[in-house]
């Protein structure tokens, strides 16, 4: 929590395609590093940049939410435009203000919303290939909806994360508000909403959902996998290319 000095929230979106990731790493580059950078150089001193949580390498955003603190008040348009001056054109600020003393990107956010879009077409569109995920067999959408329904609500997520054991003080327990099987053109968007999510969470429900419609696991092995509380137990995990952080979600007084 910062009293003193002013607090700036930032929306962001980015086609991580090129990227390893929203969190600065040593072997790749990241879109973190480069959103630090161009505001170091701005600001002419070194700046921190805290996301409203990490994205994957390969994985998009259309509402990434961020902040920083700085000394002094900001001349808000012109530090926007000057940032995205030096910005790579697949990563945009798309909109710079100052927060309240208390905001924290990460800490404040109540709830979030990721879309999964899945391509359904015999053949994929070329110009869609880096933002969705065809996969190799057919999905029965009665099904995956069907599948859909044993996510929503609170439980512990551990067979479905990466990692062992979230930092949080409630560990892997997670509440999905709704996850929506919406029907587009050529696929299907899966609409995840909740309060959280664990590393790869996303993806994994995909990839097991997807399980289940090519017979590799059925409906009644998911209460099963929950109850296992092994990363092992569930499917793999879906490409990242058709996963978006469309929006974090803040109370009114952030």
């Amino acid at each position: 929590m910062n009293l003193k000095r002013p607090v700036y929230k930032m929306l962001i979106a980015y086609d991580g395609t090129q990227y390893g990731g929203w969190q600065s790493q040593i072997n790749t580059v990241s879109i973190q590093a480069l959103i630090q950078d161009a505001l170091s150089t701005i600001l002419r001193k070194k700046t921190a940049v805290t996301a409203s949580g990490r994205t994957d390498a390969g994985v998009h955003a259309l509402g990434q939410v961020a902040h920083f603190i700085h000394h002094e008040e900001l001349n808000l348009s012109k530090i926007l435009f000057s940032l995205n001056a030096l910005l790579p054109p697949d990563i945009r600020i798309l909109a710079l203000d100052r927060a309240a003393f208390s905001f924290h990107a990460r800490f404040s956010a109540v709830s979030k919303l990721y879309h999964y879009y899945l391509h359904l077409d015999p053949a994929l569109d070329p110009f869609q290939r880096l933002y969705t995920y065809r996969p190799p067999h057919s999905v029965d959408l009665s099904l995956l909806s069907e599948g859909a329904r044993y996510f929503i609500g609170t439980h512990d997520f551990t067979s479905f994360a990466n990692t062992r054991c979230s930092s949080s003080k409630n560990g892997n327990i997670r509440t999905i508000h709704r996850l929506d099987i919406m029907e587009q053109e050529k696929g299907v968007c899966l609409a995840f909403e909740g309060n959280g999510f664990l590393y790869k969470m996303v993806r994994n429900i995909v990839g097991s959902l997807l399980d289940v419609c090519r017979g590799k696991l059925f409906l009644k092995d998911i209460p099963r996998i929950f109850e296992a509380k092994d990363r092992r137990a569930a499917g793999i995990a879906a490409p990242p290319q058709g996963l978006f952080l469309m929006q974090v979600h803040y109370t009114e007084t952030t």
